[in-house]
């Protein structure tokens, strides 16, 4: 969604580039680039006009140092202005109680329900026991969809289809989670409109009635500063503590994301991307998102989406398995499904430092794996452990029933040769998987630390 607000802003800092100082006139120039840049992204006049003096105020009283250049000097400028305006530090998500009460709020079409259940499903991670609370009786197919979602991810959904009273509903449901041992209890509420009053005065009357410990407003990121007013409406109301941004892998401007903290004066808690329920929720870190917005990539919040689609126990079993250079499909097929739980590809992109410029241009097709995994999965088990054995009517056969060409199946067959080769060779010169256990002296990574 930062897309064209990242080119703006890397086209503003390219007047300083080859400058050998800061001036009055040079930053004059880059500032007014950057207002227009923010203005364009549906940025809030009086925000974008409050963070552009700010930083013309800065770069004006900076010195450039000799290993510093103007643009890098102005993009730390530019990085740290940004932070600042989104909420410079995380403040974390942690409902308290027994059981802990979180109230979901927000317009209609929002991703509330979506929401809602990749919030039990982290919570869950968490060690969370977590009940799913249907509260929205006005749309007929919300119970529907919150009881799909809770099948999906394993956690348990509390309704009552006869039931059209919100207040009572959300009531019964924490005496049910008392009585069943739950720690936490995620209400999901109807979307309403904030000129409403009918609608208003209900979820005030839930919230009264629950006493959360932590009230949501989920922001469609896509509605842009209308997100923004009725964010405030809303906080008027529900005194909200905090926002969460959604649909922000959308076509939009991303002018939400950057002034609802400023004019809201409430911190953004969570992030969502996309309808997967895995690894699409983040915790909102301003510092990140400034870097992303800037270009730099994103490359902590990678690794922790990494390590949450990492299993050890595979891991260990594939090393085991390179180091006797038995790598075959099944393993292949394994590493593709732990990308995919990393979450959507374009996503995982930007969060690699200039690889979203890189792209920009290219169509990434979030569907690329489906070919193998077809292929794969039309093999048979000798087949996918023994790639040597194909021949041209196995091959025939496996483009057949996987619904590709004889073409993609050698193609697919010759590159993951060229893997296992390429596997063989670090092997030999590791003794195993670099910087894992198992390989000899701690591996490439033990050597070159000296043990």
């Amino acid at each position: 969604m930062f897309d064209n607000l990242s080119q703006q802003l890397d086209r503003a800092v390219k007047n300083l580039k080859g400058e050998g100082r800061i001036s009055e006139i040079n930053v004059a120039t880059t500032v007014k680039e950057i207002r227009k840049a923010l203005l364009n992204a549906d940025v809030n006049f009086k925000v974008a006009k409050e963070i552009t003096n700010d930083i013309k105020e800065e770069a004006l009283g900076q010195k450039v140092l000799t290993a510093v250049s103007p643009g890098q000097l102005f993009i730390k400028i530019v990085s740290d202005k940004l932070t600042e305006l989104m909420g410079s530090t995380v403040v974390p998500f942690n409902p308290t109680g027994n059981p802990a009460v979180v109230l979901i709020s927000g317009l209609q079409g929002s991703g509330k329900t979506t929401f809602t259940g990749k919030l039990g499903l982290k919570m869950k991670k968490a060690g969370k026991q977590v009940l799913l609370v249907a509260g929205d009786v006005y749309r007929p197919a919300a119970i529907d969809q919150l009881e799909t979602l809770g099948e999906q991810t394993g956690v348990e959904v509390y309704t009552e289809r006869e039931n059209k009273n919100p207040v009572e509903i959300a009531q019964n449901a924490i005496e049910y989670a008392k009585k069943n041992g739950k720690s936490l209890v995620i209400v999901d509420t109807a979307g309403r409109l904030a000129v409403d009053e009918q609608m208003m005065k209900e979820i005030e009357a839930v919230k009264a009635a629950v006493k959360p410990s932590e009230t949501l407003f989920v922001v469609d990121s896509m509605t842009g500063q209308d997100a923004v007013n009725t964010a405030k409406t809303f906080n008027e109301r529900l005194d909200f503590d905090g926002v969460v941004l959604t649909k922000l892998d959308g076509d939009t401007r991303g002018g939400a994301a950057l002034s609802i903290r400023r004019v809201v004066e409430k911190p953004i808690k969570f992030i969502s991307t996309g309808e997967k329920l895995e690894n699409t929720l983040d915790e909102f870190h301003p510092d990140r998102m400034a870097q992303r917005i800037l270009g730099m990539g994103d490359v902590v919040s990678l690794v922790e989406r990494a390590q949450q689609a990492y299993d050890e126990e595979e891991a260990k079993r594939l090393n085991k398995k390179l180091r006797k250079n038995q790598f075959d499909f099944n393993d292949l097929l394994s590493q593709i499904q732990h990308i995919k739980k990393m979450g959507d590809i374009k996503d995982l992109i930007a969060m690699v430092p200039g690889m979203g410029k890189m792209l920009k241009d290219t169509e990434i097709d979030e569907n690329a794996f489906k070919p193998v995994e077809a292929i794969i999965s039309s093999m048979t088990p000798e087949e996918r452990t023994k790639p040597e054995i194909m021949s041209t009517s196995r091959k025939q056969r496996i483009a057949k029933g996987s619904g590709t060409s004889i073409q993609q199946v050698n193609n697919l067959i010759k590159q993951f040769e060229e893997m296992r080769k390429t596997m063989k060779k670090i092997n030999r010169m590791s003794g195993g998987v670099p910087g894992m256990k198992g390989g000899k002296k701690g591996g490439l990574k033990g050597r070159l630390m000296g043990r």
